[in-house]
C-alpha cells in the first residue's frame, strides 16, 4: 500500500495517562505516521472526543474506524487490514 493510500491515524490522548503513552510508543515503534492531541489541552480534541460518545482516552482512529483504549489485538488486526502492516 503506497504512503498516498495509507489511511489516517489519529490518537487523541492525555499526557498523564499510562495507556495512552503506551499507544504512542506502539505506534512509533510500528513506524507509523500519526497525529495527536492531547483532549486536555486541546479544545477541538474534546469535542470531537464528545461527539464519538466517549471521554475516556486513548481513542485511536485509523480512517474511519476507532480503537477505545489500547488493545494491542485489536490495533495490530485494523492496522493489519487497512495498512498492511
Amino acid at each position: 500500500m503506497s504512503r498516498s493510500s495509507a489511511p489516517r491515524i489519529t490518537l487523541y490522548l492525555t499526557l498523564n495517562c499510562p495507556h495512552c503513552r503506551e499507544a504512542r510508543r506502539y505506534l512509533q515503534q510500528k513506524g507509523l505516521r500519526f497525529q495527536e492531541f492531547d483532549v486536555n489541552r486541546n479544545l477541538r480534541a474534546q469535542r470531537a472526543l464528545a461527539q464519538m460518545g466517549t471521554r475516556s482516552v486513548p481513542v485511536i482512529m485509523i480512517g474511519d474506524e476507532r480503537i477505545d483504549g489500547f488493545d494491542r489485538g485489536r490495533l495490530d488486526e485494523v492496522l493489519r487490514r487497512k495498512t498492511g502492516r
